[in-house]
């Protein structure tokens, strides 16, 4: 069965860039992916497929990563207020939840 939704171009390629570097990391730490998935309480095949792109769950990703001393790094990449958007908004209260905006579109029956 064909997957409706294909990945995007872009998060195809990440996850071989990330692949890539998680394989360097592993190598420069003198690890085998055996060790690494030892380590990770994750099999040596999700360590594997991470490392050839082909991605693995987020929790598992994040326990290698932290396995392979980069976990804090990773964390403050993504953390918002690093970004010049995030420091703009940071006086202002974000909301609870964010909701769709209403459509004015007549249902079809």
């Amino acid at each position: 069965m064909v997957d409706p939704r294909p990945t995007p171009i872009a998060v195809t390629r990440a996850l071989g860039t990330v692949g890539d570097h998680v394989r360097t990391w592993r190598k420069l730490n003198h690890l085998t992916i055996d060790q690494v998935a030892a380590r990770a309480n994750v099999s040596p095949d999700t360590v594997a497929r991470l490392e050839a792109g082909r991605g693995a769950s987020l929790e598992k990703t994040l326990t290698i990563l932290r396995v392979l001393g980069i976990l804090d790094q990773v964390v403050t990449a993504v953390d918002p207020m690093s970004t010049d958007v995030g420091r703009l908004r940071a006086d202002q209260q974000l909301p609870q939840r964010v909701r769709n905006k209403r459509s004015t579109r007549v249902p079809t029956p």
